[in-house]
């Protein structure tokens, strides 16, 4: 694919520059959901010089003939062998626990990493020079759940943008494993669920993408210190937001690769949950204030992105539902999207829908006839092939698009002044995209998690 190309999708947008002038009196500027205004579930769209547009709020394409064939094809590549031949090669190096061996051949997470890292410079040979691979390496000193300074090693292969490579987008697995202690660094845990699936699922996205160009960079991450306190992802978010990056979008796939639950009953194949947070991590209490009064709590960068991936990768192009779930993680749990969301990037994560908790962060063993541990046996390779496929789709989406619009902000002149109306204006700086034809407001009611409404900049709503 090409990327002078013109865009099918947006990327997440509000407002209009064209109609800063008619500002009222009172000028509130609200937090920008990955670059959606907040308040009154207003979004927007921004439309290629194709004339094609798609909302960012979950509006359905018209039908399955709309997806670019190029998409299409790549999303077919997803291959579950490969996806399992992978989780096996994972749970072989015994434990991947990040206390363990640095320097064995075959065992720990110093093995695991070396072969992770091969993978990746394989599949970057495939790009034609496009796709670089890095060892981000760094000591963590002691601290919680870390007794002694250690090595914490990231993979990470970078997919630069042809025309806008300064805007990121990110998708992460974690390497590392472990059992119910979580300072045991030598029984075995071979992690199949938790997390070699999303592992597997990082791996075949970068061997699908690899062949394609695209407008903005992809990075493909496989992060370790997850399960001793995300210090794997936190150093890399740190480094990326150091470096000027603007990372424009982040999914964390951390357990994908199962759908039955812990009795084995109701098994929800086709189904993954997306997990959004509200009130963004990195916000003020001033910040918290206005967005309390304004009533765009539900309308904050992780959600925005969520509603943006509900639209682009229906079930009828990836073979599965997204679930979207407006919580920042599962009950008192956290993964590698938090640590993005703290530096204030729109990151979500995607899980399985009915986790076995006898599968996860357990001994491997029998008890009273139970199958206890993260055993690659419990694993679903086609279902985390569709997982992928989400992905996939959104990645592309989002790559292809134009960027997040900057300084998106509302207008208005609150009721109960003399010159008081429920008239609103929506701003924007102008993107730098030179294959724009134009620009479409987004509006849903406030009560609808999707479903919006659609109308060109510049003109009145419906």
């Amino acid at each position: 694919m090409s990327g002078s190309r013109s865009s099918r999708y947006s990327s997440l947008t509000s407002g209009s520059s064209e109609s800063a002038s008619t500002v009222g009196s009172s000028r509130r500027v609200f937090l920008a959901g990955s670059g959606a205004v907040a308040a009154g579930a207003v979004g927007a769209v921004l439309v290629g010089a194709a004339g094609e547009a798609h909302a960012e709020a979950a509006v359905a394409l018209s039908g399955p003939s709309k997806f670019d064939p190029d998409l299409r094809e790549l999303l077919r590549d997803v291959d579950p062998k490969r996806i399992g031949a992978t989780i096996q090669r994972l749970t072989e190096f015994g434990t991947r626990h990040t206390l363990s061996s640095q320097d064995d051949p075959v065992r720990g997470i110093g093995a695991a990493t070396d072969w992770v890292a091969g993978q990746m410079e394989a599949i970057a040979a495939t790009s034609g020079g496009r796709m670089t691979v890095q060892r981000q390496s760094f000591i963590q000193p002691v601290s919680s759940r870390i007794p002694v300074p250690t090595r914490i090693t990231n993979v990470i292969a970078t997919l630069k943008g042809t025309a806008s490579p300064e805007r990121f987008y990110v998708v992460t697995g974690h390497l590392d494993s472990r059992v119910t202690d979580v300072m045991d660094f030598t029984s075995d845990a071979p992690g199949a669920d938790d997390d070699g699936s999303g592992v597997a699922c990082v791996l075949e996205l970068a061997r699908v993408f690899a062949a394609h160009q695209f407008p903005g960079t992809i990075v493909f991450a496989t992060v370790a210190g997850e399960e001793q306190g995300l210090y794997g992802s936190a150093f890399m978010a740190a480094q990326m937001a150091a470096a000027g990056n603007d990372v424009q979008g982040v999914f964390s796939n951390d357990i994908i690769g199962a759908s039955r639950s812990f009795d084995g009953h109701k098994p929800d194949p086709f189904t993954v949950r997306m997990f959004l947070e509200g009130i963004p991590s990195n916000v003020t209490a001033a910040q918290i204030s206005l967005l309390q009064s304004a009533g765009g709590e539900n309308d904050g960068k992780a959600r925005q992105l969520g509603r943006f991936v509900h639209s682009v990768a229906p079930r009828s192009l990836t073979g599965m539902n997204i679930r979207l779930v407006w919580r920042r993680d599962r009950f008192l749990r956290a993964s590698d999207h938090v640590s993005f969301q703290s530096l204030g990037s729109p990151a979500a994560r995607f899980t399985e829908p009915r986790e076995n908790f006898n599968h996860e962060h357990q001994n491997v063993q029998v008890v009273d006839g139970v199958q206890f541990g993260d055993l690659i046996e419990f694993v679903d390779f086609d279902y985390i092939a569709r997982v992928t496929r989400v992905n996939a789709a959104a990645l592309w989406a989002l790559a292809t698009s134009p960027g997040t619009p900057k300084n998106a902000q509302i207008h208005t002149t609150p009721p109960g002044t003399l010159s008081g109306t429920n008239l609103t204006t929506l701003s924007w700086d102008p993107n730098p995209e030179t294959n724009l034809t134009g620009y479409e407001v987004v509006l849903r009611e406030t009560t609808e998690p999707t479903g919006p409404a659609r109308f060109p900049s510049g003109t009145s709503p419906p």
